[in-house]
C-alpha cells in the first residue's frame, strides 16, 4: 500500500542519514531532471537505488547500450549521495510502495504508457520493474496475465528498490559524497 511513513519500506537507515546510489556513464555530482527517451516506472525523475550493486548493474547496462550505439570508451560509474530522510519526510510530498501491489502496478503501467495524470510527488519510492519484471508487465499488458496473477508472480521475486526524485526541490536533498568506477561486464 502507498503511504508516507518509513515503516517497512525495505531499506535500513538512520532516519537522519541515508546513502543512495546512481549508476551512469558519467559521474553525477549535481543531479538534474532530464527528459528520458523511454517511459520509466515512476515517470520523469532522477532515479537512485538503495543498493549499490543494483546501481552498478544499471551503470553496466548504460555502458553496454553506449557501446552498441558506437560510443568509444564510455564511462561506467556509481555516484553516491547522502540524504536526511527525516527532514525530507517533513518537507516533501512522498509516495511510497513497500511492495509490488495493485496500486504500484497501476502506477507503473500508467507511467510506462505515458498516461499517468494523477498527483505529482517530489519523491517516489518502491520496487524496480527491472528487465525480468518488465517482461512480466508486458505479459500483463497483452492480457496473458491478470492483475491478480501478476501480483502473485511479483510477490515471490526478490526485487530491489528505487527512490526517484521528481522535483527540483527534492534534488536539493541529494548531497554528492563520492563515486566509484563500476567494471563493465566482460564480453
Amino acid at each position: 500500500m502507498a503511504g508516507t511513513n518509513s515503516a517497512g519500506i525495505g531499506f535500513e537507515m538512520d532516519a537522519n542519514d541515508m546513502t543512495l546510489y546512481h549508476g551512469s556513464s558519467v559521474i553525477v555530482e549535481t543531479p538534474e531532471l532530464r527528459r528520458s527517451v523511454r517511459a520509466l516506472d515512476f515517470g520523469r525523475g532522477f532515479y537512485t537505488a538503495t543498493n549499490e550493486d543494483q546501481a552498478a548493474q544499471f551503470a553496466r547496462k548504460i555502458y553496454e547500450r553506449k557501446i552498441r550505439e558506437g560510443a568509444e570508451n564510455p564511462g561506467c560509474f556509481v555516484s553516491s549521495y547522502r540524504i536526511d530522510y527525516d527532514t525530507m519526510q517533513k518537507q516533501l510530498s512522498i509516495l511510497m510502495f513497500d511492495m509490488p501491489n495493485e496500486e504500484w502496478l497501476d502506477f507503473v503501467m500508467a507511467n510506462r504508457s505515458g498516461k499517468y495524470t494523477g498527483k505529482n510527488y517530489d519523491i517516489i519510492y518502491g520496487p524496480v520493474a527491472n528487465d525480468t519484471v518488465y517482461r512480466t508487465l508486458v505479459a500483463y499488458e497483452t492480457g496473458i496475465y491478470t492483475k491478480k496473477q501478476i501480483i502473485e508472480q511479483l510477490a515471490v521475486r526478490k526485487l530491489f528498490n528505487q527512490m526517484t526524485f521528481t522535483s527540483e526541490k527534492s534534488l536539493s536533498f541529494l548531497h554528492f559524497t563520492s563515486y566509484r568506477e563500476a567494471a563493465p561486464w566482460k564480453n
